[in-house]
């Protein structure tokens, strides 16, 4: 059973240049809710760059 390719973990503050915000708006994101990490390395969180891009696009319609 292949999973396939993965997609690739990036910490917060490269998923908050990717969506041009600041670290703590990916923090308040998280602790909102509108963006769950996919996992972590050591204390740093990770998250999937189109998750990132969700909760960029859900901000956006509030």
């Amino acid at each position: 059973m292949s999973r396939g390719h993965a997609e690739p973990l990036i910490t917060g503050a490269l998923a908050a240049q990717e969506v041009a915000v600041a670290p703590a708006t990916i923090r308040k994101w998280v602790q909102l809710g509108h963006l769950s990490p996919a996992g972590r390395q050591g204390r740093a969180q990770l998250f999937r760059l189109e998750d990132v891009f969700a909760a960029e696009r859900a901000a956006h319609r509030r």
